[in-house]
């Protein structure tokens, strides 16, 4: 399970059954998910790496036309689009955390509900990066969810991933044993990375990018899903706002379409700024601040957001290594392996 903090020298002293450590699928279970959840409700369960921040910031914009000018309404991404996935404390659990999503004041007086609940929004928007069954999609009866997930080229996904990974602050490793480890000092040698290797199945990461993708391929025509590629929406970006817009149910006239699609560019959210991910739901005392704390270093967590940078970083070995056990796990669809690897539009099932 640990090979990556192995590959790196760390110790892990934190005991889970999951990993990532602070992950947990207990908030989307068929029978707690309508005691929490409008109809409405978004989840942007994108694939990690895949342009999550991206999408629920632009999710963000679409909802509010563009008027939240000063973003007076997002001063962190965790607050505005909350991660039920994410458990923030050592001993903590959904159940525990669950009502202080409601209650917890943040360090401006206002409790954190203000933000992410706010009567204003036609919708609520919530952050997975799970995929069906563990996002119960398909549920028969309750409230009427929607699920926009996306995907990307793997390599570039596990590009990414270095970046990220070393992105961490130390307060966010202190609080689980060291992970995620710091690997911007391990260059690519011969086949092997250590985020390629723990990507790559049987890797503990690899549930991340290759189950994920087997899974929401599935659903990928269900009413209440949308399946976009980082790809296509990069290339097109006015367009993939759009579709969102139509997805959700929200008109945007021509002037609208255009604030909110140069607010949902990667130049304007690197000078928002607002993506380091607060927990303030957190009660590790003396291990954490939920007021200052945060999981990433500051403005470290927004990046150029381009394609093809996981053949300019890894060497040819790991890139027909990545590529043949693409073919291995996609290979008996070849629309999906074409479709991961290129994007564009998307087969009927």
């Amino acid at each position: 399970m640990f090979s990556l903090l192995r590959a790196v020298g760390l110790v892990v002293t934190v005991v889970t059954h999951h990993f990532p450590p602070d992950f947990s699928a207990d908030a989307w279970k068929e029978d707690e998910i309508d005691t929490w959840m409008k109809d409405g409700d978004l989840v942007v369960a994108t694939g990690a790496k895949a342009g999550t921040n991206f999408i629920l910031y632009c999710a963000h914009q679409i909802r509010t036309k563009g008027n939240d000018a000063n973003d007076d309404l997002y001063p962190d991404v965790s607050v505005t689009t909350p991660w039920p996935d994410l458990i923030q404390s050592r001993k903590g659990s959904w159940a525990e955390q669950k009502e202080r999503y409601n209650t917890t004041v943040l360090v401006d007086g206002r409790k954190m509900n203000y933000y992410w609940d706010n009567p204003a929004y036609p919708f609520r928007i919530f952050k997975s990066h799970f995929a069906p069954p563990e996002l119960p999609v398909r549920k028969g009866k309750g409230k009427k969810i929607k699920y926009l997930a996306m995907s990307r080229n793997g390599l570039d996904v596990a590009a990414s991933m270095t970046n990220f990974y070393s992105s961490h602050t130390q307060a966010f490793r202190n609080l689980w044993g060291g992970f995620p480890p710091d690997v911007s000092n391990h260059a690519p040698q011969g086949q092997t990375h250590p985020v390629i290797n723990d990507l790559l199945p049987p890797g503990p990461l690899s549930e991340l990018y290759f189950g994920y993708n087997k899974k929401w391929w599935l659903y990928r025509n269900d009413p209440n899903v949308l399946l976009l590629h980082y790809a296509d929406v990069r290339k097109d970006l006015k367009g993939s706002v759009e579709k969102i817009a139509n997805f959700v149910n929200v008109q945007l006239t021509s002037d609208e379409l255009a604030v909110v699609t140069e607010r949902c560019g990667i130049e304007h959210m690197k000078k928002v700024n607002r993506f380091n991910y607060l927990m303030p739901l957190n009660k590790d005392k003396g291990l954490w601040d939920p007021n200052t704390d945060t999981i990433v270093k500051d403005n470290e967590l927004v990046n150029k957001g381009l394609i093809g940078t996981g053949k300019a970083l890894f060497n040819d070995q790991i890139v027909k290594r990545w590529m043949k056990v693409e073919e291995e796990e996609f290979g008996h669809d070849p629309e999906l392996l074409r479709w991961l690897r290129e994007g564009s539009v998307l087969p009927p099932n």
